[in-house]
């Protein structure tokens, strides 16, 4: 009789578990978000005169099922890109239990505040304390209906619980989809460097989230980040200081005006900005990619899904600005990325999907 041994290979049973284990996380989170939109919904409709609900697209069985299996093959990629070892593992179980617990009530105490705003169409509303000179115009919105928009240490704290709220837990996952072909590219054009010669700059950083997977991932890189909102750099130096190794240099700036040298970085990133830019900013970002990226050098970007990728998606798309203040979605979804990234001078520009977001991989030749 053939022993078990030579059936089952050694790594099968930890692996599944590991697995298993994984799955059973991203579900949990995934039913945790659906009940809060769906709690946030109903409590809307019943709050707000019925004057002031704004009408949304329903979405039909068939895109439900369709999005599922997005989901699921999002998760597949993830578990296989870190047992492949692009990152590691430990990236796919961090938890935001300890800030789930500290703000979600907070995100309820948000809400109300939504409530009282939205019937005044008041979206550019900032607190007197808020210090809102030197920004640009664009900037100065209260999106996803934050009261102060970016500019407080309230929507610092809250922003990372909300995003992944609204991406019913996946936003992070999706986050590290930048991870593989930024790994790939730096790999084959810049193998002759040492890895901390390698410098790698995350444009609008926010709390540092991305640069945290990059410090996962390239744990010897020099790091940098850049963002317009102090009260995001505040909670992303706290949020970093607590992994090893060398800190991110972060810095406040604009993304249209970076304030770096010509050439100077092997790696630009950017995740989720481009759909909160007019159309006339998202080229200058492009192009002061381009200007501070070394030959070779790569610029990855990731946001939504858009138009031309998934037009039977369009009743979603055309539901996220309705139900979030997002004055330039719009715009985006039907914006063509990869013509400005030619326009800029980058080449070799490769476009993948996962779930309801897009990314550009592009080379500065």
């Amino acid at each position: 009789m053939a022993s078990t041994s030579n059936l089952v290979p050694q790594l099968a049973i930890p692996d599944l578990f590991g697995k298993l284990a994984y799955q059973t996380f991203q579900q949990t989170k995934n039913a945790l978000s659906l009940a809060h939109k769906m709690t946030a919904s109903r409590l809307t409709e019943w709050v707000l005169p019925e004057a002031w609900h704004q009408p949304l697209q329903e979405l039909s069985p068939e895109l439900l099922s369709t999005l599922k299996q997005m989901n699921d093959d999002l998760m597949e990629r993830d578990w296989e890109d870190a047992q492949q070892g692009v990152y590691p593992q430990s990236l796919l179980f961090e938890s935001q239990w300890d800030d789930f617990l500290r703000y979600y009530p907070q995100v309820w105490l948000e809400m109300g505040k939504v409530w009282q705003r939205l019937p005044q169409k008041n979206y550019q509303h900032f607190d007197p304390e808020i210090e809102t000179q030197g920004y640009p115009k664009y900037y100065l919105q209260n999106f996803h209906h934050q009261p102060n928009g970016y500019l407080s240490d309230r929507s610092a704290e809250l922003y990372d619980l909300q995003v992944e709220l609204l991406f019913n837990g996946c936003a992070n996952a999706m986050r590290r989809r930048i991870l593989a072909p930024l790994k790939s590219e730096l790999t084959a054009n810049f193998a002759h460097l040492l890895p901390q010669q390698i410098r790698v700059l995350d444009v609008a950083c926010g709390t540092g989230y991305t640069l945290r997977a990059l410090r996962a991932t390239l744990p010897k890189a020099s790091l940098f980040g850049l963002d317009l909102s102090p009260a995001y750099l505040r909670r992303a130096n706290q949020l970093l200081s607590q992994f090893p190794g060398e800190l991110p240099q972060l810095v406040q700036g604009k993304g249209e005006e970076l304030p770096y040298l010509d050439q100077y970085f092997h790696a630009v990133t950017s995740v989720f900005l481009f759909h909160e830019l007019p159309g006339k900013i998202r080229q200058q970002v492009i192009e002061e990619a381009f200007r501070v990226l070394k030959p070779n050098g790569v610029f990855i970007i990731c946001d939504s899904m858009q138009a031309v990728d998934r037009p039977d998606f369009t009743p979603m798309m055309e539901n996220f600005p309705t139900l979030y203040h997002e004055p330039y979605y719009r715009h985006y979804i039907h914006d063509d990325l990869q013509l400005r990234l030619e326009q800029a001078g980058f080449t070799d520009i490769r476009i993948e999907n996962h779930l309801v977001s897009k990314y550009w991989i592009a080379r500065r030749g």
